[in-house]
Order: C-alpha cells, then structure tokens, then sequence
C-alpha cells in the first residue's frame, strides 16, 4: 500500500489533479511524522493508522461544517475523505462486523459494561482498518446492555 501511494503521487502529479495530491501529500507528511514521533517503521500498518486518523478528523469537520452550513466545505471534505478511503482495506459490511462481535464474545464471554475494555482490546485486533471503530463501539455497547 505504500508503494501504491507513492505510484498514486506521480498519478496526481502528471493528470495535475491538485486535491488529489494535497491529500495524499498531506498522508505522506502524517506518516513520516508519526514515524518520527513514535520511532516506528513505515509499513501498511501505518498507514492504516495515519488514514484512519485523517478519515476521523475529517469525519468530525464534516459535523462542524454542517453545524454552520458551509455545504461547500463539506463536498471539498468529502472528496477528501473519498480518496483516503482507497488506502484502507476493503470495508467489512455490517453483518460481517457483527458476526466477528459475536465470536468476540463467545471467547470473552463479557459479564457486562465493565468488560467493554476486554471486548474492544479484541475487537481492535480482529477489526482495525476493516471498520469503524467508533461504529464497533456503539454496536459493542448495545450488545453489552
């Protein structure tokens, strides 16, 4: 996936599609930052991270837009939102996340809210980069009441 930002760069570059390649630049810098930040080495689980941190602020400034009725914002925000999007993996649908919640739960066998800790520490592992977190969250919480 790495190597496909970098071909997508040169992409954007060459068909001069300027959004496009502010917003993979601006993964770029992210991930080398993080990986000053935190020592750690660039690889695809990285950037899933870096992504999904980009998709989330974003996610949160579309709220923000929307509050103040900037409709143009939130378009430009969206784009951005749709060429991240092509460096995660494939979405899992919600039946399949829903699934996987029930095996966590099988294995962890959760006694109630204050297991919530012990089921996304499994949930984290088996779905990160496949969905969103904070929509596996909610879906624990329900599950867990």
């Amino acid at each position: 996936m790495i190597e496909q930002l970098e071909k997508d760069m040169i992409e954007a570059m060459k068909a001069q599609e300027k959004e496009r390649l502010t917003v993979i630049r601006m993964v770029k810098a992210a991930l080398k930052q993080e990986q000053i930040d935190h020592k750690k080495e660039i690889n695809d689980e990285l950037l899933i991270d870096v992504v999904n941190k980009q998709i989330k602020m974003r996610k949160d400034s579309i709220t923000e837009f929307e509050k103040g009725g900037r409709q143009d914002l939130v378009d430009a925000t969206q784009k951005e939102i749709d060429v991240l999007l092509n460096y995660l993996p494939e979405q899992l649908s919600t039946e399949e996340v829903e699934k996987i919640i029930d095996d966590i739960f099988a294995e962890v066998k959760p006694e109630g809210q204050k297991d919530m800790g012990k089921v996304m520490k499994e949930a984290q592992a088996k779905l990160k980069g496949k969905a969103d977190m904070k929509e596996v969250s909610t879906m624990i919480r329900e599950k867990l009441q």
